[in-house]
Protein backbone atom coordinates (compact mmCIF):
# COMPACT_ATOMS: atom_id res chain seq x y z
CA UNK A 1 0.00 0.00 0.00
CA UNK A 2 0.98 3.50 -0.66
CA UNK A 3 2.95 5.76 1.75
CA UNK A 4 2.46 9.01 0.28
CA UNK A 5 -0.13 11.25 1.91
CA UNK A 6 -3.14 13.32 0.60
CA UNK A 7 -3.04 16.32 2.84
CA UNK A 8 -7.12 16.33 1.69
CA UNK A 9 -7.63 13.97 4.01
CA UNK A 10 -7.27 16.42 7.20
CA UNK A 11 -10.27 18.07 7.43
CA UNK A 12 -11.49 21.25 9.78
CA UNK A 13 -12.65 18.26 12.82
CA UNK A 14 -11.42 15.12 11.62
CA UNK A 15 -9.37 12.73 9.45
CA UNK A 16 -11.95 11.25 6.49
CA UNK A 17 -10.99 9.69 3.37
CA UNK A 18 -11.37 6.89 0.72
CA UNK A 19 -9.93 3.06 1.72
CA UNK A 20 -6.56 2.57 0.18
CA UNK A 21 -7.09 5.54 -2.06
CA UNK A 22 -6.21 7.78 0.88
CA UNK A 23 -6.37 6.42 4.01
CA UNK A 24 -4.52 2.68 4.72
CA UNK A 25 -3.57 0.99 7.38
CA UNK A 26 -0.38 2.36 7.27
CA UNK A 27 -0.88 5.78 7.30
CA UNK A 28 -3.29 4.90 10.19
CA UNK A 29 -0.27 3.89 12.13
CA UNK A 30 1.39 7.31 11.68
CA UNK A 31 -1.65 9.28 12.66
CA UNK A 32 -1.85 7.09 15.75
CA UNK A 33 2.19 8.17 16.40
CA UNK A 34 1.25 11.88 15.59
CA UNK A 35 -1.95 11.73 17.99
CA UNK A 36 -0.08 10.35 20.54
CA UNK A 37 2.50 13.36 20.62
CA UNK A 38 0.02 16.52 19.95
CA UNK A 39 -1.58 15.00 23.29
CA UNK A 40 1.26 15.03 24.98
CA UNK A 41 2.27 18.35 23.79
CA UNK A 42 -1.16 19.47 25.27
CA UNK A 43 -0.87 17.73 28.54
CA UNK A 44 2.73 18.87 28.53
CA UNK A 45 4.18 15.62 29.06
CA UNK A 46 6.35 12.53 27.19
CA UNK A 47 3.52 10.24 25.42
CA UNK A 48 5.11 7.55 27.54
CA UNK A 49 2.89 9.07 30.38
CA UNK A 50 -0.24 8.86 28.67
CA UNK A 51 -3.70 6.50 28.65
CA UNK A 52 -5.59 6.96 25.47
CA UNK A 53 -8.65 5.88 24.50
CA UNK A 54 -9.70 4.17 21.28
CA UNK A 55 -13.05 2.70 19.74
CA UNK A 56 -13.84 1.64 16.25
CA UNK A 57 -17.45 1.50 14.47
CA UNK A 58 -19.15 -1.40 12.52
CA UNK A 59 -17.45 -0.49 8.92
CA UNK A 60 -15.82 -3.59 7.28
CA UNK A 61 -12.45 -1.58 7.81
CA UNK A 62 -12.37 -0.90 11.09
CA UNK A 63 -10.95 -3.56 12.46
CA UNK A 64 -7.62 -3.16 10.82
CA UNK A 65 -7.98 0.24 11.24
CA UNK A 66 -8.37 0.65 14.35
CA UNK A 67 -5.09 -1.83 15.33
CA UNK A 68 -3.09 0.03 13.84
CA UNK A 69 -4.01 3.28 15.03
CA UNK A 70 -3.73 1.64 18.15
CA UNK A 71 0.18 0.34 17.42
CA UNK A 72 0.98 3.79 16.55
CA UNK A 73 -0.20 5.15 19.88
CA UNK A 74 1.41 1.96 21.62
CA UNK A 75 4.93 2.28 19.72
CA UNK A 76 5.28 6.17 21.23
CA UNK A 77 5.20 4.50 24.30
CA UNK A 78 1.87 5.29 25.50
CA UNK A 79 -0.90 2.59 26.94
CA UNK A 80 -4.16 2.44 25.22
CA UNK A 81 -7.89 2.16 26.52
CA UNK A 82 -9.44 -0.18 23.85
CA UNK A 83 -13.52 0.21 24.00
CA UNK A 84 -13.75 -2.12 20.85
CA UNK A 85 -16.75 -2.05 18.74
CA UNK A 86 -19.07 1.34 20.03
CA UNK A 87 -20.78 4.44 19.20
CA UNK A 88 -18.17 7.68 19.07
CA UNK A 89 -20.18 8.97 21.94
CA UNK A 90 -19.38 5.93 23.89
CA UNK A 91 -15.72 6.64 22.78
CA UNK A 92 -16.38 10.52 24.04
CA UNK A 93 -17.91 9.36 27.50
CA UNK A 94 -14.81 7.04 28.06
CA UNK A 95 -12.56 9.35 27.80
CA UNK A 96 -14.72 12.15 29.83
CA UNK A 97 -15.93 9.82 32.65
CA UNK A 98 -12.35 8.43 33.23
CA UNK A 99 -10.33 11.41 32.46
CA UNK A 100 -8.10 10.14 29.86
CA UNK A 101 -5.91 13.08 28.24
CA UNK A 102 -7.16 12.12 24.36
CA UNK A 103 -9.35 9.33 23.08
CA UNK A 104 -9.24 8.05 19.04
CA UNK A 105 -12.42 6.95 17.20
CA UNK A 106 -11.91 5.18 13.89
CA UNK A 107 -15.37 6.28 11.88
CA UNK A 108 -16.28 7.71 8.39
CA UNK A 109 -19.22 8.97 10.12
CA UNK A 110 -22.21 9.33 7.63
CA UNK A 111 -19.97 8.97 4.93
CA UNK A 112 -20.69 5.65 2.29
CA UNK A 113 -19.52 2.75 2.61
CA UNK A 114 -15.59 3.18 0.87
CA UNK A 115 -14.99 5.72 3.53
CA UNK A 116 -12.57 5.70 6.77
CA UNK A 117 -11.39 8.14 8.91
CA UNK A 118 -10.83 9.51 12.54
CA UNK A 119 -12.17 11.26 15.25
CA UNK A 120 -10.02 12.24 17.67
CA UNK A 121 -10.38 14.63 20.96
CA UNK A 122 -8.54 16.15 23.82
CA UNK A 123 -8.86 15.88 27.70
CA UNK A 124 -12.97 16.47 28.56
CA UNK A 125 -13.73 14.90 25.08
CA UNK A 126 -13.30 18.04 23.10
CA UNK A 127 -12.64 17.89 19.56
CA UNK A 128 -8.53 17.93 18.17
CA UNK A 129 -9.75 20.72 14.87
CA UNK A 130 -7.74 22.53 12.16
CA UNK A 131 -7.33 25.17 14.20
CA UNK A 132 -5.91 22.81 17.38
CA UNK A 133 -4.16 19.66 16.94
CA UNK A 134 -5.50 18.60 13.58
CA UNK A 135 -2.83 20.51 11.79
CA UNK A 136 0.37 19.30 13.92
CA UNK A 137 -0.31 15.90 13.33
CA UNK A 138 -1.00 16.55 9.61
CA UNK A 139 2.38 17.83 9.41
CA UNK A 140 4.07 15.05 11.39
CA UNK A 141 2.52 12.71 9.09
CA UNK A 142 2.80 14.31 5.88
CA UNK A 143 6.96 14.65 6.59
CA UNK A 144 6.82 11.07 8.08
CA UNK A 145 9.75 12.40 10.49
CA UNK A 146 8.08 10.51 13.61
CA UNK A 147 11.57 8.19 13.92
CA UNK A 148 12.26 5.21 16.23
CA UNK A 149 9.48 3.92 18.28
CA UNK A 150 9.26 4.57 22.09
CA UNK A 151 11.94 2.12 23.79
CA UNK A 152 9.45 0.33 25.64
CA UNK A 153 5.91 -0.39 24.14
CA UNK A 154 2.65 0.98 25.61
CA UNK A 155 0.24 -1.54 26.62
CA UNK A 156 -3.49 -2.16 26.12
CA UNK A 157 -6.42 -2.53 28.28
CA UNK A 158 -9.56 -3.76 27.01
CA UNK A 159 -12.92 -2.44 28.28
CA UNK A 160 -16.83 -2.77 28.18
CA UNK A 161 -18.06 0.61 28.63
CA UNK A 162 -21.67 0.01 27.64
CA UNK A 163 -22.98 -0.44 30.75
CA UNK A 164 -21.84 2.54 32.15
CA UNK A 165 -22.62 4.41 29.51
CA UNK A 166 -26.06 3.44 29.68
CA UNK A 167 -26.71 4.25 33.43
CA UNK A 168 -25.35 7.62 32.56
CA UNK A 169 -27.81 8.30 29.79
CA UNK A 170 -30.11 7.20 31.21
CA UNK A 171 -29.77 9.79 34.08
CA UNK A 172 -31.13 12.85 31.85
CA UNK A 173 -35.02 11.30 32.13
CA UNK A 174 -37.18 10.26 34.27
CA UNK A 175 -37.97 6.79 33.15
CA UNK A 176 -41.63 6.51 34.46
CA UNK A 177 -42.44 9.50 32.86
CA UNK A 178 -42.64 7.97 29.77
CA UNK A 179 -45.94 6.51 28.17
CA UNK A 180 -46.81 4.11 25.62
CA UNK A 181 -46.60 4.94 22.05
CA UNK A 182 -45.19 3.60 19.25
CA UNK A 183 -41.76 4.53 17.58
CA UNK A 184 -40.16 3.65 14.10
CA UNK A 185 -36.28 3.26 14.55
CA UNK A 186 -33.90 3.34 12.22
CA UNK A 187 -30.65 2.32 12.37
CA UNK A 188 -29.00 2.61 9.33
CA UNK A 189 -26.93 -0.64 9.78
CA UNK A 190 -24.88 1.57 12.05
CA UNK A 191 -23.76 1.78 15.61
CA UNK A 192 -27.49 3.13 16.88
CA UNK A 193 -28.85 -0.48 17.59
CA UNK A 194 -25.91 -1.70 20.32
CA UNK A 195 -25.77 1.61 21.60
CA UNK A 196 -29.52 3.05 22.11
CA UNK A 197 -31.31 -0.07 21.32
CA UNK A 198 -30.67 -1.53 25.37
CA UNK A 199 -32.24 1.79 26.54
CA UNK A 200 -35.31 2.12 24.62
CA UNK A 201 -36.26 -1.58 25.87
CA UNK A 202 -36.20 -0.36 29.12
CA UNK A 203 -39.23 1.94 28.05
CA UNK A 204 -42.82 1.00 27.55
CA UNK A 205 -42.69 1.99 23.58
CA UNK A 206 -43.61 -0.13 20.64
CA UNK A 207 -40.63 -0.37 18.81
CA UNK A 208 -40.53 -0.77 14.78
CA UNK A 209 -37.00 -1.53 14.18
CA UNK A 210 -35.40 -1.54 10.54
CA UNK A 211 -31.44 -1.64 9.49
CA UNK A 212 -31.25 -2.19 13.70
CA UNK A 213 -28.09 -4.48 13.24
CA UNK A 214 -24.71 -2.77 12.62
CA UNK A 215 -23.54 -4.03 9.22
CA UNK A 216 -20.30 -2.40 7.19
CA UNK A 217 -21.59 -3.06 3.45
CA UNK A 218 -25.19 -0.69 4.33
CA UNK A 219 -27.09 -3.05 2.64
CA UNK A 220 -29.83 -0.58 2.90
CA UNK A 221 -29.15 2.84 2.56
CA UNK A 222 -26.51 5.11 3.59
CA UNK A 223 -26.05 6.17 7.22
CA UNK A 224 -26.94 9.58 6.44
CA UNK A 225 -30.22 11.10 7.37
CA UNK A 226 -30.07 14.49 6.19
CA UNK A 227 -30.19 13.47 2.99
CA UNK A 228 -33.60 13.28 1.75
CA UNK A 229 -33.33 10.10 -0.33
CA UNK A 230 -31.79 8.56 3.21
CA UNK A 231 -35.24 9.42 4.67
CA UNK A 232 -37.44 8.13 1.92
CA UNK A 233 -38.19 4.91 3.77
CA UNK A 234 -38.49 5.79 7.40
CA UNK A 235 -41.14 8.65 6.41
CA UNK A 236 -42.87 6.02 4.48
CA UNK A 237 -42.84 3.41 7.71
CA UNK A 238 -43.82 6.13 9.94
CA UNK A 239 -46.96 6.41 7.48
CA UNK A 240 -47.79 2.93 7.25
CA UNK A 241 -47.27 1.72 10.66
CA UNK A 242 -49.56 4.87 12.10
CA UNK A 243 -46.51 5.42 14.28
CA UNK A 244 -45.92 8.99 16.50
CA UNK A 245 -42.46 9.37 15.81
CA UNK A 246 -39.50 8.01 13.72
CA UNK A 247 -35.97 8.81 15.21
CA UNK A 248 -32.98 7.58 12.10
CA UNK A 249 -29.63 7.81 12.90
CA UNK A 250 -25.96 8.41 11.07
CA UNK A 251 -23.57 5.90 10.66
CA UNK A 252 -21.18 6.13 14.50
CA UNK A 253 -24.82 7.21 15.69
CA UNK A 254 -23.69 10.43 17.59
CA UNK A 255 -26.76 11.89 15.53
CA UNK A 256 -30.38 11.56 15.54
CA UNK A 257 -33.02 12.91 13.66
CA UNK A 258 -36.40 12.73 14.04
CA UNK A 259 -39.71 12.08 11.77
CA UNK A 260 -43.21 12.90 13.41
CA UNK A 261 -46.49 11.81 13.17
CA UNK A 262 -47.11 13.18 10.06
CA UNK A 263 -44.23 12.06 8.40
CA UNK A 264 -42.60 15.46 7.99
CA UNK A 265 -38.84 16.23 8.70
CA UNK A 266 -38.31 17.63 12.05
CA UNK A 267 -35.64 20.47 11.70
CA UNK A 268 -32.36 20.71 13.81
CA UNK A 269 -33.28 24.18 15.19
CA UNK A 270 -36.79 23.29 16.05
CA UNK A 271 -35.44 20.06 17.45
CA UNK A 272 -33.00 22.66 19.39
CA UNK A 273 -35.94 24.42 20.70
CA UNK A 274 -38.24 21.51 22.31
CA UNK A 275 -34.15 20.19 23.46
CA UNK A 276 -33.48 23.06 24.98
CA UNK A 277 -37.12 23.30 26.45
CA UNK A 278 -36.49 20.33 28.21
CA UNK A 279 -33.10 20.77 29.41
CA UNK A 280 -34.15 24.13 30.95
CA UNK A 281 -36.92 22.51 33.05
CA UNK A 282 -34.62 20.26 34.38
CA UNK A 283 -31.94 23.18 34.66
CA UNK A 284 -33.87 26.12 35.25
CA UNK A 285 -32.25 29.65 34.01
CA UNK A 286 -29.33 27.46 32.32
CA UNK A 287 -27.39 28.88 29.23
CA UNK A 288 -28.08 27.88 25.63
CA UNK A 289 -25.88 27.52 22.89
CA UNK A 290 -27.36 27.87 19.30
CA UNK A 291 -25.68 28.36 16.04
CA UNK A 292 -25.77 31.33 13.47
CA UNK A 293 -28.05 29.27 11.18
CA UNK A 294 -30.67 28.53 13.25
CA UNK A 295 -34.64 29.83 13.81
CA UNK A 296 -35.14 32.69 15.52
CA UNK A 297 -37.32 30.18 17.21
CA UNK A 298 -34.12 29.05 19.60
CA UNK A 299 -33.59 32.05 21.00
CA UNK A 300 -37.71 33.14 21.96
CA UNK A 301 -38.35 29.68 22.90
CA UNK A 302 -35.35 29.86 25.61
CA UNK A 303 -36.08 33.26 26.74
CA UNK A 304 -39.65 32.22 27.33
CA UNK A 305 -38.82 29.28 29.42
CA UNK A 306 -36.11 31.37 31.56
CA UNK A 307 -32.80 30.65 29.89
CA UNK A 308 -30.05 32.88 28.63
CA UNK A 309 -29.48 32.01 24.84
CA UNK A 310 -26.18 32.74 23.28
CA UNK A 311 -24.80 32.63 19.51
CA UNK A 312 -22.18 30.28 18.58
CA UNK A 313 -20.13 29.54 15.32
CA UNK A 314 -20.85 26.19 13.80
CA UNK A 315 -18.36 23.43 14.32
CA UNK A 316 -18.53 21.12 17.46
CA UNK A 317 -14.97 22.30 18.90
CA UNK A 318 -16.36 25.90 19.30
CA UNK A 319 -19.30 24.32 21.04
CA UNK A 320 -17.53 21.68 23.61
CA UNK A 321 -14.66 24.80 23.97
CA UNK A 322 -17.25 27.60 24.81
CA UNK A 323 -19.83 25.20 26.52
CA UNK A 324 -16.86 23.83 28.77
CA UNK A 325 -15.66 27.46 29.22
CA UNK A 326 -19.16 29.00 30.41
CA UNK A 327 -20.78 25.96 32.04
CA UNK A 328 -23.39 26.31 28.89
CA UNK A 329 -26.27 23.29 30.04
CA UNK A 330 -27.05 22.48 26.66
CA UNK A 331 -25.77 23.41 22.85
CA UNK A 332 -27.64 22.42 19.13
CA UNK A 333 -26.52 22.75 15.57
CA UNK A 334 -29.22 22.62 12.57
CA UNK A 335 -26.68 19.59 11.53
CA UNK A 336 -28.30 17.40 14.26
CA UNK A 337 -25.52 17.82 16.14
CA UNK A 338 -26.84 18.16 20.09
CA UNK A 339 -23.88 18.63 23.01
CA UNK A 340 -25.21 17.88 27.14
CA UNK A 341 -22.94 19.64 29.69
CA UNK A 342 -23.78 16.78 32.16
CA UNK A 343 -22.55 14.37 29.34
CA UNK A 344 -18.37 15.82 29.12
CA UNK A 345 -20.35 18.76 26.51
CA UNK A 346 -19.90 15.69 23.63
CA UNK A 347 -22.72 15.71 21.21
CA UNK A 348 -25.21 12.34 21.39
CA UNK A 349 -27.43 10.72 19.95
CA UNK A 350 -28.40 8.78 22.86
CA UNK A 351 -29.78 11.69 24.86
CA UNK A 352 -32.07 13.42 22.34
CA UNK A 353 -33.71 10.15 21.68
CA UNK A 354 -34.49 9.59 25.54
CA UNK A 355 -35.58 13.51 26.02
CA UNK A 356 -38.07 13.99 22.98
CA UNK A 357 -39.69 10.46 24.09
CA UNK A 358 -40.18 11.89 27.72
CA UNK A 359 -41.42 15.40 26.46
CA UNK A 360 -43.80 13.89 24.30
CA UNK A 361 -44.88 11.87 27.32
CA UNK A 362 -45.03 14.70 29.58
CA UNK A 363 -46.69 17.22 27.19
CA UNK A 364 -49.37 14.64 26.15
CA UNK A 365 -48.74 15.62 22.51
CA UNK A 366 -47.96 13.96 19.42
CA UNK A 367 -44.21 15.67 17.73
CA UNK A 368 -46.38 17.55 15.10
CA UNK A 369 -48.58 19.18 17.78
CA UNK A 370 -45.28 20.29 20.12
CA UNK A 371 -44.09 21.70 16.39
CA UNK A 372 -46.98 23.23 15.14
CA UNK A 373 -46.61 26.66 17.10
CA UNK A 374 -43.36 26.95 15.39
CA UNK A 375 -44.23 25.85 11.96
CA UNK A 376 -46.48 28.22 12.17
CA UNK A 377 -44.53 31.52 12.79
CA UNK A 378 -41.24 30.49 11.53
CA UNK A 379 -40.56 29.65 7.67
CA UNK A 380 -37.04 28.56 7.31
CA UNK A 381 -35.21 27.89 4.26
CA UNK A 382 -33.16 24.59 4.93
CA UNK A 383 -29.32 25.27 4.16
CA UNK A 384 -28.66 25.76 0.14
CA UNK A 385 -25.30 25.77 -1.14
CA UNK A 386 -24.08 27.22 -3.99
CA UNK A 387 -20.57 27.19 -5.68
CA UNK A 388 -18.57 30.37 -5.52
CA UNK A 389 -14.51 30.77 -6.89
CA UNK A 390 -13.78 33.94 -4.06
CA UNK A 391 -15.98 33.38 -1.14
CA UNK A 392 -14.91 36.17 0.99
CA UNK A 393 -15.70 39.17 -1.99
CA UNK A 394 -19.05 37.58 -2.02
CA UNK A 395 -19.97 37.89 1.38
CA UNK A 396 -18.93 41.20 1.46
CA UNK A 397 -20.85 42.17 -1.32
CA UNK A 398 -24.01 40.73 0.39
CA UNK A 399 -22.75 42.79 3.70
CA UNK A 400 -22.91 45.87 1.77
CA UNK A 401 -26.29 45.16 -0.44
CA UNK A 402 -28.02 44.65 2.93
CA UNK A 403 -26.46 47.29 4.85
CA UNK A 404 -29.15 48.64 6.08
CA UNK A 405 -30.10 45.11 8.33
CA UNK A 406 -27.81 44.57 11.18
CA UNK A 407 -24.27 42.72 10.11
CA UNK A 408 -22.64 40.19 11.86
CA UNK A 409 -19.80 38.79 11.26
CA UNK A 410 -19.31 35.76 14.43
CA UNK A 411 -19.51 33.07 11.11
CA UNK A 412 -19.13 34.41 7.94
CA UNK A 413 -22.19 37.20 7.20
CA UNK A 414 -25.06 37.05 9.57
CA UNK A 415 -27.72 39.90 8.47
CA UNK A 416 -30.93 40.39 10.59
CA UNK A 417 -33.78 42.35 9.93
CA UNK A 418 -37.29 42.87 12.34
CA UNK A 419 -39.07 40.23 10.30
CA UNK A 420 -36.19 38.01 8.29
CA UNK A 421 -32.31 37.12 8.22
CA UNK A 422 -30.13 35.41 7.31
CA UNK A 423 -26.83 33.62 7.08
CA UNK A 424 -24.11 33.40 4.13
CA UNK A 425 -21.08 31.15 5.20
CA UNK A 426 -18.36 29.74 3.35
CA UNK A 427 -17.39 25.40 3.14
CA UNK A 428 -14.90 24.63 5.62
CA UNK A 429 -13.64 22.30 2.81
CA UNK A 430 -15.22 23.34 -1.04
CA UNK A 431 -15.39 26.41 -2.91
CA UNK A 432 -19.06 26.94 -1.43
CA UNK A 433 -21.46 29.15 0.10
CA UNK A 434 -24.27 28.20 2.41
CA UNK A 435 -26.93 30.25 3.08
CA UNK A 436 -29.96 29.94 6.05
CA UNK A 437 -32.31 32.13 5.96
CA UNK A 438 -35.41 32.56 7.77
CA UNK A 439 -38.75 35.26 7.43
CA UNK A 440 -41.28 35.51 10.57
CA UNK A 441 -44.03 37.23 7.81
CA UNK A 442 -44.69 33.98 5.73
CA UNK A 443 -43.62 30.79 3.41
CA UNK A 444 -44.00 33.35 0.26
CA UNK A 445 -41.97 35.86 2.22
CA UNK A 446 -39.16 33.78 2.46
CA UNK A 447 -39.18 31.95 -1.12
CA UNK A 448 -39.14 35.87 -2.51
CA UNK A 449 -36.29 36.79 0.22
CA UNK A 450 -33.98 33.65 -0.55
CA UNK A 451 -34.72 33.64 -4.34
CA UNK A 452 -33.22 37.29 -4.05
CA UNK A 453 -30.20 36.33 -1.56
CA UNK A 454 -29.60 33.31 -4.15
CA UNK A 455 -29.76 35.67 -7.00
CA UNK A 456 -26.95 37.90 -5.45
CA UNK A 457 -24.97 34.65 -4.54
CA UNK A 458 -24.95 33.38 -7.79
CA UNK A 459 -24.67 36.32 -9.70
Amino acid sequence: MTTTVDPGIFKAYDVRGLFGEQLNPDIAYRIGRAFARVIADMENTQPTELTLAVGRDMRLTAPEMATRYIDGILDEGSDVVSAGEVGTEMLYFTVGSRDLPGGLMCTASHNPKPYTGAKMVKRGAIALSGDSGIGEIRDMVMSDGLGEPAAERGEVTEVDIAADFREAAMKFIDPSRVRAMKVVLDGGNGMAGPMVGPLLDELPIDQVQTYWTPDGNFPDHEPNPLLPENRTFIVKKVLSEGAELGIAWDGDADRCFFIDDTGEFVAGDFLTALLAQSVLEKQPGGTILYDVRASRAVRDIVEAAGGKADVNRVGHAFFKTRMLKEGAAFGGEVSGHYYFHDFYNADSGTIPALLILELLSVKEKRMSELLAPLREKYFISGEINSEVADQDTKMREIAERYSDGETNWLDGVSVDYDDWHFNVRPSNTEPLLRLNLESLVSQDHMAQKRDEVLALIRS
